[in-house]
């Protein structure tokens, strides 16, 4: 059996130091619940994420 591709990925937010769970491959872009910074960005593959990488999720 195949190994997903993608994974959920633990990120810390730049601004505010909140830590939130992402999706590795995101469709929309995401920010962060509490300031609303950007965390991530579609790029049509795996995502650009703009926060610092905490855990990768299995």
């Amino acid at each position: 059996m195949r190994d997903p591709s993608s994974r959920f990925v633990e990120v810390r937010c730049t601004h505010c130091k909140n830590e939130q769970i992402v999706f590795g491959k995101v469709s929309s872009a995401v920010s962060c619940l509490v300031c609303g910074t950007p965390l991530a960005e579609p790029t049509g593959g795996k995502s650009r994420v703009r926060a610092r990488v905490l855990e990768v999720l299995e």
